[in-house]
């Protein structure tokens, strides 16, 4: 399917592994210019590259930790009119909220919630005068069914999807679609990490674990960041402008309501 944005400019942070490399590859292959960032600069620019040769498409590595405003400014500097912007940051360790500290708190918004606004900020108001422009932002499937261990993610990425769901009705009118994509387990570095802590806090092999967690998911697998970037393709391409504000969960069915 010709997602029809051959051309386009794309910003896609947390670019050079899982969930972000998977977008980025998505949105190479359908002609997008792609400006991918992260902070490990030897694996951004080996991703870059890889995307490069595998889709022929145009790829700049920035490296930038887009939580902080230095690495935001040095993303814009490289990129500043997107027609499409993917926000993606790593997320906080699980934990027992009685052991965070305000400062654990302001760090987890600081990444999950208010990177993405102020990337938003500074780049909708050139999507609306476009025309055209797509925002996703990689949440969780905890935003609709949380655990406690996961606080300080459920936390923030649940603000981002209220404010992002407002912001979602004041730009539709003009091409401008902002939606949230909530992964369940993909197998990615850090679902195997926190697998991994999962299953020595419950003092089980990881192995045993993992095809646990499997059993769980009707699915019976984990997703892979190829189809999860497919998805976020879609939602940005010229076809997609009537989704909107919406909370897309990928999870193999594990959710088990209705809404």
């Amino acid at each position: 399917m010709d997602l029809g944005i051959a051309g386009r400019k794309a910003i896609v942070c947390g670019g050079s592994a899982g969930l972000g490399r998977g977008t980025a590859a998505a949105l190479a292959r359908d002609g997008v210019v792609i400006y991918i960032a992260a902070r490990d600069e030897s694996r951004l620019n080996a991703a870059a590259r890889e995307i490069a040769v595998e889709t022929g498409a145009t790829l700049h590595a920035v490296p930038a930790d887009v939580t902080t405003e230095e690495g935001r400014s040095a993303l814009l500097a490289a990129c500043p009119e997107p027609d499409i912007l993917v926000n993606n940051a790593g997320g906080p360790p699980p934990g027992d909220f009685r052991n965070w500290s305000r400062e654990d708190w302001i760090k987890a918004i600081d990444a999950n919630m208010l990177s993405a606004i102020m990337l938003i900020k500074v780049t909708i108001d050139g999507m609306i005068d476009r025309r055209f422009g797509r925002i996703v932002n990689i949440t969780s499937h905890m935003v609709k069914q949380p655990v406690g261990i996961l606080g300080l993610s459920n936390g923030a990425r649940s603000g981002l999807t209220g404010f992002a769901g407002g912001l979602a009705r004041d730009v539709a009118r003009y091409n401008v679609t902002v939606n949230n994509v909530l992964p369940g387990q993909f197998d990615t570095a850090r679902l195997r990490s926190n697998h991994a802590k999962f299953a020595a806090a419950q003092k089980l092999d990881y192995e045993k674990f993992r095809e646990q967690a499997k059993a769980q998911i009707p699915a019976r697998r984990f997703g892979e960041p190829d189809e999860f970037g497919a998805m976020c393709a879609f939602l940005c391409g010229a076809q997609a402008g009537y989704i909107t504000g919406q909370n897309i969960l990928l999870d193999g069915g594990q959710y088990p309501g209705l809404l």
